[in-house]
């Protein structure tokens, strides 16, 4: 099909949809007019502020009942009258189911050429008697997808560079979850000494000089440069290596699989530690955030025991983390909880009921095959 000058866009609680061909070089219009109902309008808003920096003109066509078909394909040949003479393609993915058959109905009138987005496919179905598939060539990147759901990037997006002096490091905390859960404890609480007091340094009690498996765990993250022991005080390398150690580790390795998992997951951007702020101005932090299949995938990392401060503590961030998969990425978004410490039968039951993918443990060992199965499910 030839590129059409103006778009039609269905807007709804989805934006990819209208986002992958209003950007794409070879479908690229000059203009998208934007159909909103009512509910849509903070929506539209977001839309409208990607495609404006993308240099396409936006007007909007309001839609005050978008429950009333009549009305509905009123308004749509009032627009095809005054477009008499232009360019136009539909795109129907978006909208209400009868805001979809309206405009189709308008389109066959006019001589509108219709299309259809498959984001899982990353293809646009012209559909007609002779159905053509194209395959798109932009591919959606966070800052676009983000902002076309109405949030903007406090800083920059973190990817973080592969450390080879983390391998074995990593390695060893995964592989030994049973032996090692209590000396993590011990450690993260001594990291967080440290920054509670703005220092790189801590004083070990003597019990804790006396522990074995401290002093072990101790050693594997001397040997990968991340503390030093002197007597009976620890110094941390750096800020970033008593974050690393605190539990920015579980965060580093959850990026690192992904990212080597970045072909055959179909990964098209990822992130650690992304600050994502509303229009409102709240900010979320998302551990690791990753776009697969247009969609969001969002992993929050625990290594600290969850029921230590008060019960309820995995039932909140459960919660916490559903929310934050409903607001920031549409109805596509995915999330997942990835625990060094176990979690109860409530507690999966409660992320099963929010359909909240869980990782617990020993599993963290098995991450590539559970990433794998969760984009693909």
């Amino acid at each position: 099909m030839t590129q059409a000058k103006i778009h039609i866009l269905l807007v709804s609680a989805q934006a990819a949809p209208n986002l992958l061909p209003a950007l794409d070089p070879s479908l690229k219009p000059q203009e998208a007019v934007l159909l909103v109902s009512d509910k849509m309008k903070g929506r539209a808003d977001a839309l409208e502020s990607v495609l404006r920096q993308a240099s396409v003109k936006v007007t909007r066509l309001p839609l005050n009942d978008e429950h009333n078909f009549a009305a509905l394909e009123s308004a749509l040949l009032d627009l095809a009258i005054e477009r008499g003479g232009q360019e136009i393609a539909l795109n129907v993915t978006g909208g209400t189911k009868l805001m979809a058959l309206a405009a189709q109905s308008v389109a066959q009138t006019a001589g509108w050429p219709v299309f259809y987005v498959e984001v899982d496919t990353d293809e646009v179905i012209w559909l007609g008697k002779n159905t053509q598939r194209k395959k798109l060539a932009t591919q959606l990147r966070l800052p676009h997808y983000l902002q076309g759901y109405g949030f903007r990037l406090e800083e920059g997006i973190a990817r973080p560079s592969p450390e080879p002096r983390h391998n074995a490091l990593l390695q060893t905390l995964v592989s030994q979850v049973g032996s090692l859960e209590g000396p993590l404890g011990q450690l993260n609480y001594l990291a967080q000494q440290a920054e509670d007091n703005k220092k790189l340094e801590v004083n070990l009690t003597q019990g804790q000089q006396d522990s074995r498996s401290l002093e072990a765990l101790l050693r594997n993250f001397e040997d990968a440069g991340a503390l030093t022991i002197i007597g009976n005080k620890i110094r941390f390398t750096s800020e970033f290596d008593r974050s690393f150690i605190k539990g920015g580790w579980l965060e580093y390795y959850v990026y690192r699989t992904v990212e080597s998992l970045h072909g055959p997951l179909g990964v098209r951007d990822k992130a650690a530690n992304l600050v994502v702020v509303d229009e409102s101005g709240v900010k979320n932090e998302l551990d690791v955030a990753f776009l697969a299949r247009n969609r969001l995938f969002v992993v929050e990392c625990k290594t600290a025991r969850m029921d230590s401060d008060r019960p309820g503590k995995a039932n909140d961030t459960l919660f916490k983390l559903s929310e934050i998969c409903r607001r920031v990425g549409g109805l596509g978004t995915k999330g997942m909880l990835a625990s060094y410490r176990p979690l109860g039968d409530s507690e999966r039951k409660l992320a099963k009921a929010l359909n909240i993918e869980v990782v617990v443990g020993s599993e963290l060992n098995r991450l590539d095959d559970k990433l794998n199965r969760w984009v693909q499910g």
